[in-house]
């Protein structure tokens, strides 16, 4: 495992590279394995490959939200680097996934004294923060089917950092967690949208078949 194959550290200079790899330890998650509160307080993780969803749990409902799945070059837990507080949320592996772990004190040191690493960590902090700001934004805008059809199209899309490509592999339920449904209601649609003709299914992955009418449906409702 090399720090430079993992996006966006390819961007360091070799000398901050180099301290990087002194300083981390290889893991990984199989399907279903979880990273515990008390990790995420010692612990800050970098995805290597696979997918690691992070999402809130309703405990009284059993209602989940997701708020992001992290792949290759994402990191975790930025919260608690920057404010040391405890972060109540849950990560858990999506597929088998490699990650690279630091001690937290580690990555605090290196913002405080590495001018290269302090720039690609808080661009990565700023590309979060859009990406919450958008799911708060869709959440609050935007009708279930006009997200689920916006997803689709951003899945489709290769200049799309966070959402190309990120329904690969997941089940109904993972896509309704993803924009705040359930599990029915993403089948209702996408039922439709394929009767349509606008997408079709193969090998259990979702395929645009008609951009344009797409399109055309988040127009009209």
């Amino acid at each position: 495992m090399v720090v430079e194959q993992s996006r966006p550290f390819f961007q360091l200079d070799s000398s901050t590279q180099h301290q990087m790899v002194q300083s981390t330890n290889r893991i990984i998650l199989n399907k279903g394995d979880m990273i515990d509160n008390d990790e995420l307080m010692r612990y800050f993780y970098v995805v290597v490959s696979g997918k690691v969803r992070n999402y809130q749990l309703n405990l009284n409902n059993a209602k989940e939200q997701t708020i992001s799945i992290l792949r290759n070059g994402d990191m975790f837990d930025i919260m608690i680097v920057l404010d040391n507080k405890e972060h109540n949320v849950m990560y858990e592996a999506l597929e088998k996934s490699e990650l690279m772990k630091f001690a937290i004190d580690d990555i605090r040191r290196l913002l405080s004294s590495n001018e290269s690493f302090r720039s690609v960590f808080f661009s990565y902090v700023a590309q979060y923060m859009r990406s919450l700001e958008e799911l708060a934004t869709d959440m609050s805008l935007y009708s279930t089917s006009q997200r689920l059809i916006k997803l689709l199209l951003q899945n489709s899309d290769p200049t799309n950092r966070t959402k190309y490509n990120i329904l690969q592999g997941l089940s109904n339920t993972q896509i309704a967690n993803l924009i705040g449904t359930v599990r029915h209601v993403v089948e209702r649609h996408l039922k439709a949208l394929k009767a349509d003709g606008a997408i079709e299914s193969k090998n259990k992955n979702l395929q645009i078949k008609d951009t344009q009418k797409l399109l055309d449906k988040i127009d009209l409702l």
